[in-house]
């Protein structure tokens, strides 16, 4: 197809009308032409298409699909490859039913464990979000399926999203907030991008031409087109000139003569809105032209795999006398509504009417299993009865196994949560159990962190997240031990919400959410800080141990142009199978600007028998050891040493090894009389320059001690007191303490060689 061909022959209405939606799901057609109209759905993990009225947040019925876990629970996978096949069967199930592109991944940063969307988001690390959304991403479009990768950018609250501002700093949004996009546009090019509601820094994203031209096609290269949330748009012509190609879901006409109007009246240039349409296009017909409508949608194996999946998924807290794995002979007690009827998603434009779901009690059928309810979402409360029969069953039970976690109204797209716990009747609950019985197992769906007031009071806990329609199937295999727990936490579990980096200002004032914390989110906050958390990112247990050895790196010392090789040895030290997630941490030992103590910049899961051993190597090139410099607006390293870090986690790290890294750009530097001397002298040149001043200054400074003088008069200035107020100095002290009528010209000639370089 000769697409600017195509475009030379539609009308101006045409064409602006091509750039928003038909309806609430479907692109425009052009009948004369022959462009045909293509389907979105949502669908990060299930397909959620709506054939009749269509609606945003899920209010009205959708197709039977299948719900596979939700992103809070596949970040926990840290497995690359599964998010991949869980692509593929997505992808597989939108050729079926004729999507031509899928609204997801959402990659948005947990800042904050009240975000009420952060069920369906990776993780508070940009790498890990980055490299499993671009996972996702190949899954899907190996089937000729687009994704459209979300929201781009800095939405990480739902509080006053549609009007709010983020206001975030240049090297905060581009070590955060920015580069899981830039991950999965570099990597795997998702078909098309999906604007956020909110602002940034007082713009829209919706008509940000930063963000949407200079960042996403000029710097990463973005080859698709742009489309607006549902109901994002806020001014139709300026989001045209700033790259938004498609708005929806359709504004009735209203916008689309808007934009013929400004084209009419030389506003807009008609050949930015040519190039809109090339992109929109490009799209409809790269689907259309692959389309398979005949692919097999198979449910009841996409079942199966939503559980493979979902057992990948759950991360082990606690297991103390390892209690778990449980033995299918004995006498186990399932307490809790969510053992009957499960919470595996999450609430909003994501929610899936799944064609079945299991849950734990029906899974564990014909085992020696006893139910209690021991409390209702309904009414989120738990009766005295409720309690008594809990109690009951636990006492008969040999173990108890508590499910509890939040309920839907809890966390869901549209608003955030007021605080960190759970429900008061579930938390009365455990505790009542767990003094019953002393192997007491707690099992949590949740789609973000929880406070565990009972943590103490417990044998084990086991996170399921929102682990999708197969939950229960994956839950039983886990506690049974027919699958080995080897999730980790894509997210630090704080002790209380408070310890939160975010806490004093997260949502903002009115309109203005400042993220004043910076760089310093999760993990990165709180190991600079060294404060104590309820479970560090990338925690998680076993029921076998893993040894990590023999750290090696392929140089001592490399430039920021060439790559760094690290190897490590893991090892399945238990006597069970099991998968281990290995984690590669980079820290900058001394930093002219403030860095995290590490950062992730590699994992892999491998899985090991009894007794074998692997090796494991990553690839680390220039951004695994740069901050982003606002000075030249760009990815700098700062020649020196770094640590290269092999851990369980981020709290839990078992070896370490040294790499020099030499920088290969010289940053602009400019002096002033107000310049520093300390400042002065890091530069080799200032130094050698400004030497005969040193001296003297010195000779002022640090004036040879005299005979008499008095011992009260050498203890009111020290050598190292001397030497800190001479690095503090400003350059024009020199005119000051200098006593030669010819210093300022000396110190002027000085600065105006240095500036010259």
């Amino acid at each position: 197809m000769d697409i600017k061909k195509l475009i030379s022959r539609m009308t101006l209405e045409e064409k602006a009308g091509l750039c928003s939606g038909a309806d609430f799901w479907h692109t425009k057609a052009v009948e004369r032409l022959g462009i045909p109209a293509t389907m979105v759905s949502d669908g990060p993990h299930g397909l959620r298409k709506q054939d009749e009225e269509g609606d945003h947040l899920g209010i009205n019925d959708s197709i039977k699909a299948v719900c596979f876990p939700a992103a809070s629970a596949t970040a926990a996978s840290f497995d690359k490859n599964l998010l991949c096949r869980m692509g593929e069967a997505v992808g597989d199930s939108c050729q079926h039913e004729k999507l031509s592109v899928v609204l997801g991944p959402a990659v948005n940063i947990k800042r904050s464990p009240l975000c009420g969307r952060n069920f369906e988001y990776f993780s508070e690390d940009p790498y890990l979000a980055g490299k499993l959304s671009a996972a996702f991403i190949h899954g899907v479009q190996s089937r000729n399926v687009g994704t459209s990768i979300k929201h781009f950018a800095a939405n990480s609250q739902e509080h006053r999203r549609m009007s709010s501002s983020a206001d975030v700093d240049e090297r905060t949004l581009r070590e955060i907030y920015l580069p899981a996009f830039e991950t999965a546009v570099k990597e795997e090019q998702p078909w098309t991008v999906m604007c956020s509601y909110n602002r940034i820094n007082g713009v829209y994203a919706s008509e940000n031409p930063w963000l949407l031209t200079e960042v996403l096609r000029d710097e990463w290269g973005f080859e698709g087109y742009v489309m607006s949330d549902w109901g994002a748009v806020s001014n139709r012509v300026a989001g045209v000139a700033a790259g938004l190609d498609l708005e929806m879901p359709s504004s009735g006409g209203i916008n689309d003569r808007k934009i013929v109007k400004a084209v009419q009246s030389g506003e807009l240039d008609e050949k930015v809105l040519d190039r809109a349409v090339e992109r929109i296009l490009n799209i409809v017909f790269r689907y259309t032209e692959n389309a398979k409508p005949d692919t097999l949608w198979d449910k009841e194996a996409q079942h199966l795999l939503a559980a493979e999946i979902a057992g990948d998924c759950m991360v082990l807290l606690k297991n103390e006398d390892s209690v778990l794995p449980l033995h299918k002979e004995d006498e186990i007690a399932f307490i809790g509504e969510f053992a009957e009827k499960p919470r595996f998603q999450g609430g909003g434009s994501s929610h899936i009417n799944c064609f079945r779901t299991t849950s734990a009690l029906e899974a564990a059928e014909g085992l020696h299993i006893t139910y209690a309810q021991g409390y209702s979402t309904k009414t989120d409360s738990a009766t005295e009865e409720q309690i008594a029969e809990a109690v009951a069953a636990a006492k008969k039970a040999k173990v108890a196994v508590v499910f509890a976690g939040l309920p839907d109204v809890y966390e869901s797209e549209g608003y955030d949560r007021s605080h960190m716990r759970m429900p008061e009747c579930q938390n009365r609950l455990i505790e009542a159990v767990a003094e019953a019985n002393p192997n007491t197992v707690v099992v949590l769906h949740n789609g973000s962190p929880v406070e565990m007031p009972w943590i103490g009071k417990v044998k084990a806990v086991l996170e399921a997240y929102l682990g999708g329609q197969a939950v229960g199937i994956a839950t039983v295999r886990v506690l049974f031990g027919e699958v080995n727990p080897s999730g980790r936490l894509p997210e630090t579990f704080p002790k209380k919400l408070s310890d939160n980096p975010s806490y004093l200002f997260y949502g903002g004032e009115g309109d203005t959410a400042e993220y004043r914390e910076g760089i310093f989110v999760g993990y990165r906050y709180y190991d600079r800080k060294e404060a104590e958390v309820l479970f560090p990112f990338g925690y998680g247990l076993s029921y076998t141990s893993f040894e990590y050895s023999n750290l090696r790196l392929s140089a001592e010392s490399i430039t920021d142009q060439e790559t760094l090789t690290a190897a490590v040895t893991v090892k399945n030290t238990g006597s069970r199978a099991g998968k281990a997630v290995v984690q590669l941490y980079v820290g900058d030992e001394e930093s002219t600007v403030f860095r995290p103590v590490r950062e992730l910049k590699g994992f892999e899961k491998v899985e090991l028998q009894p007794g074998e051993a692997k090796d494991v190597c990553f690839t680390l090139d220039k951004r695994a050891f740069a901050y982003w410099n606002t000075q030249i607006h760009d990815w700098h390293v700062e020649t020196g040493s770094f640590t290269v870090e092999i851990g369980h986690s981020s709290r839990d790290i078992t070896l370490q090894a040294k790499v020099n890294v030499q920088s290969t750009v010289e940053l602009p530097r400019h002096y002033t009389m107000d310049s520093i001397f300390m400042d002065l002298m890091a530069d080799p040149r200032a130094k050698t320059a400004l030497k005969p001043l040193l001296d003297g200054l010195r000779a002022v400074f640090a004036p040879a001690p005299a005979e008499e003088t008095t011992e009260a008069a050498s203890e009111a200035i020290s050598d190292e007191m001397s030497l800190a107020m001479l690095n503090y100095m400003p350059l024009r002290g020199v005119i000051s303490f200098g006593g030669d009528e010819k210093a300022e010209m000396m110190v002027q000639q000085i600065l105006d060689e240095l500036n010259k370089a």
